[in-house]
């Protein structure tokens, strides 16, 4: 019996959305925008990387393809390879908004054809009765930020105040999103755990997609840094996913990363954490040897989104595709006979874009294989077709979304 491996490369957009215009990032391309910015030496950095985009590996498996496809253009000043290995295409979104679950529920089958609550962008975030509601049943002092912010910014700009008076810092972004950010110890891990789930069940009438816990240490701005421990607690898919239906078929879903978190734990069989992009590959591989006949082994990488995207650095998002295409031969040489990889991503994240939120793209669409012939599979009109090529690879019942492209 076959095995399937979908890898999920966060924020990697390849442009040319159909209805960028409609969420304001007509013309966003997270690919093509960081490898003009390599390929004129504006994303070299001492110590990091140098020079144009290298992926020969992706390349190999139709990346530039796959670009001139989604968008138009081939990848500024990356070479052109000898010979495309697998399956190549891009894919639509058809889900409401561009955000982390909206886009994996899509690519599990399942999209996201209702509209997420969203929080105001003028004046507090969060209305008044929200927040004192918080503050009663989660049994804090008050709160800090209440506004639209960049995670990192806000815990230097708040940080100290947070240590000093117990007020947790609360905000949001274009995502159907509540964000906490707090101290691991002087405030507590298991504290902030606690009030996320509270914040989750105060927060259903409203529809928010997520409530993200963000732990952070250090002692003063110059020091704070986000910790491995964020924890997302999500809203459940709204109709059973890919992974429902191969747990119910008796199959094993390894969810590496944040996959659990990103589908309430339901159709998980197995969660498997780790921080980092490093880290993840290597339980990644880990989850490859252990995977059985049938099984899927799911994993989001989440530096490219959560690192380099969100904090529009180019070419820290360079340097780890640079990285994580190294490592695709460790990929290719644990596949069995039948196996299938598919590589994709889940929404844009233009590290040259205005602002700090995701990027409304076509997402790639790699996949490969022993026995799986080089074609292209064109512009798939929803991320769905992935989850029923999946599907149709494990030989489980067709969803009733997407089409299988094998």
């Amino acid at each position: 019996m076959p095995r399937a491996f979908l890898f999920v490369l966060d924020s990697f957009g390849v442009g040319g959305a159909r209805d960028a215009e409609a969420y304001g990032d007509l013309g966003s391309d997270t690919l093509g925008h960081i490898a003009e910015f390599c390929a004129v030496g504006a994303a070299d950095r001492a110590g990091l990387r140098s020079g144009p985009l290298k992926l020969p590996n992706m390349s190999s498996l139709g990346l530039l393809e796959i670009a001139k496809l989604a968008s138009g253009n081939y990848p500024a000043g990356m070479p052109m390879p000898e010979r495309i290995f697998g399956l190549h295409g891009a894919a639509n979104e058809v889900s409401h908004g561009k955000d982390t679950p909206s886009g994996h529920w899509e690519i599990a089958g399942t999209p996201v054809m209702f509209d997420w609550g969203y929080f105001a962008t003028e004046g507090d975030a969060f209305p008044p009765d929200l927040v004192e509601a918080i503050c009663r049943e989660g049994n804090i002092p008050g709160i800090l930020g209440n506004c639209h912010a960049s995670g990192t910014e806000i815990i230097i700009r708040l940080g100290e105040e947070h240590i000093r008076t117990g007020k947790p810092i609360c905000y949001t972004s274009s995502d159907s999103v509540f964000q906490i950010a707090a101290h691991e110890t002087h405030f507590g891990l298991e504290r902030l755990l606690e009030l996320s789930q509270v914040v989750r069940r105060l927060l259903e009438p409203l529809n928010i997609g997520r409530v993200i816990a963000r732990p952070f240490v250090g002692e003063g701005a110059e020091t704070f840094e986000r910790t491995g421990n964020r924890r997302d607690f999500s809203v459940p898919p709204p109709e059973p996913t890919l992974l429902d239906r191969l747990t119910e078929a008796g199959r094993t879903v390894h969810a590496v990363g944040k996959i659990g978190d990103i589908f309430a734990h339901k159709g998980v069989s197995r969660v498997i954490k780790a921080n980092g992009n490093a880290a993840l590959m290597q339980a990644t591989l880990a989850a490859m040897d252990d995977a059985a006949d049938g099984d899927l082994v799911f994993t989001n990488f989440v530096d490219f989104d959560m690192l380099y995207g969100h904090r529009r650095d180019v070419p820290g998002y360079a340097a780890a595709l640079e990285a994580f295409d190294l490592a695709l031969p460790d990929i290719h040489r644990r596949l069995k006979p039948g196996d299938l990889v598919v590589l994709t991503a889940d929404h844009g994240c233009d590290p040259t874009w205005r602002g700090s939120d995701h990027t409304r793209e076509r997402v790639p669409i790699m996949a490969f294989g022993p026995g799986i012939r080089s074609r292209s599979i064109g512009v798939r009109p929803t991320y769905a077709d992935i989850g029923e090529t999946v599907a149709a690879h494990l030989g489980i019942p067709a969803g009733s979304h997407g089409w299988s492209f094998l």
